[in-house]
């Protein structure tokens, strides 16, 4: 009986693991050839050996939360696919959540950074964040999914926020690291894609 339930997991493992595969190479499929080393690094970003310090969880999620700000729906739909049996339906809605907070956020304070105004930076933002700590998920995702999309729009204090948040939470530079490299790659696979419009 063990041994059934064992080579039934390990079946649907790799069941799982040739779902993730087809929906990558898809994506990777779609990369012409002057979009090489993007292509090349989509493969690599995506795994744990190449993501140190992240979980396939992190990693998925990671991935999607910068294919949903940058609006990119096909990418959406491939991650989504690839991360069917890795990310539940709350997990989901906690990116989504993210994606919506880090919209406004990224904004605001980007530019209350760029603008250097000691008198503005000291004002209340009066602006409604409830959902930074009613997201529904694990706490230290939530604040890598913010990491990623902070690093594709650039905001400083935000980057800075979310990475000593994730340091205090017990993550490693390494992994701090990996999460800023798939934000990277998605949005190069992004711009790779759009591309084509041209």
């Amino acid at each position: 009986m063990l041994y059934k339930r064992m080579s039934f997991a390990h079946a649907i493992g790799k069941k799982v693991k040739k779902l993730f595969k087809m929906s990558i190479d898809i994506i990777k499929e779609s990369i012409k050839d002057y979009a090489k080393d993007i292509r090349i690094n989509l493969g690599n970003v995506l795994t744990p050996d190449a993501s140190p310090g992240l979980s396939e969880k992190q990693i998925l999620g990671s991935a999607l939360s910068v294919a949903m700000s940058v609006r990119n729906a096909f990418l959406v739909k491939q991650l989504l696919s690839a991360s069917e049996t890795t990310l539940s339906e709350q997990d989901i809605m906690g990116i989504k959540t993210a994606v919506s907070l880090m919209g406004m956020n990224n904004i605001y304070y980007r530019s209350i950074h760029l603008i250097e105004d000691d008198e503005l930076s000291k004002r209340p933002a009066g602006l409604r964040m409830t959902m930074m700590t009613k997201h529904g998920m694990d706490s230290k995702d939530f604040e890598i999914y913010s990491l990623a999309i902070s690093a594709i729009t650039g905001c400083g204090m935000c980057l800075k926020s979310h990475s000593q948040k994730l340091k205090q939470e017990g993550l490693t530079v390494e992994a701090i690291q990996s999460v800023i490299r798939i934000a990277s790659v998605i949005q190069a696979t992004h711009q790779s894609l759009s591309l084509e419009n041209y």
